[in-house]
């Protein structure tokens, strides 16, 4: 029994960290209805900045501050740049472009850093071991268990709560309404857009001291978010956190006990539920983005 609580433990870390890198996905597609493929992409360079700003710095927490502000300057030049152009046209135009950002992304990473494997190290004072069950356990993954619930609730909250929420929901809904009442819609979809690219960049800093970093995890971890985000509902932070507990769970526990069959698992479950729930577990369906 003890092993299984440490696996579950283990599972509910790993749910909240997905959920670091699903939100901004969630945020982007979902409410924007922007299909952003480059997502995992901002994910890596997160991961790459915070590398590089470690190695001049030793600092973990400069890093986990710096990386998610210069992603959120790259997505900022991505939206304003080339997507700000596609929210009339069709999600093909979308995967297109964005899937392109993707490899280049991805070659400029290679091509600066190189491809080979690192894993940060966790900052001083989540660096140690407890004992939980009788077996040792990293304080670092307690850390992120803790850190994603506070970034759940904080967004839930900002979501369904605040006037930036209230905001964000009325220009995906009504763009032109939201226009006449004086409000600057474009500033708003590129802010979010930004905050997306942000909480990608975070969730890559979180997490490259439990999974690493190495060749292809953008498209790993956009994977990942991808079948979280369709699981849990389009737009819908609430269904991205369910979905990111029942995959993250359910990942983890399958490597331990069906590792042959650990990844087919995850998307048994999507299409279970797509049958069942076309629009997701908490998703609902809504017309397409008018544009700004």
């Amino acid at each position: 029994m003890d092993y299984v609580f440490i696996q579950l433990l283990n599972g509910l870390s790993f749910s909240l960290l997905l959920f670091f890198a699903a939100a901004g996905l969630s945020i982007t597609f979902g409410l924007l209805n922007l299909a952003n493929l480059a997502h995992g992409g901002f994910y890596m360079i997160g991961v790459y900045i915070a590398l590089t700003v470690l190695a001049a710095t030793k600092n973990f927490w400069l890093a986990l501050v710096i990386a998610p502000v210069l992603v959120a300057g790259l997505g900022a030049l991505m939206e304003l740049g080339f997507l700000r152009k596609l929210y009339r046209r069709d999600h093909l135009d979308q995967v297109l472009l964005t899937l392109g950002f993707a490899y280049l992304i991805w070659d400029l990473a290679n091509w600066i850093w190189g491809g080979d494997p690192y894993l940060l190290p966790p900052p001083a004072g989540l660096d140690s071991s407890i004992k939980i069950a009788n077996i040792s356990y990293p304080v670092y993954r307690l850390g992120v268990l803790s850190a994603g619930i506070l970034l759940a609730t904080t967004l839930l909250w900002v979501e369904a709560r605040t006037r930036i929420g209230a905001i964000i929901r009325a220009g995906v809904s009504d763009p032109d309404m939201l226009r006449a009442m004086g409000v600057n819609v474009s500033l708003v979809f590129t802010l979010t857009f930004c905050f997306g690219a942000a909480l990608a960049g975070l969730g890559g800093v979180v997490g490259a001291p439990i999974i690493g970093l190495y060749r292809d995890v953008d498209f790993e971890v956009l994977m990942l978010a991808t079948v979280v985000v369709v699981v849990g509902g389009l737009g819908s932070l609430r269904g991205t956190l369910a979905s990111c507990l029942l995959v993250g769970i359910l990942d983890s526990l399958g490597k331990v006990y069906f590792p042959d069959f650990s990844l087919v698992s995850i998307y048994i479950v999507m299409v279970v539920v797509l049958l069942v729930r076309p629009s997701g577990l908490f998703g609902l369906q809504r017309s397409h983005i008018t544009g700004h």
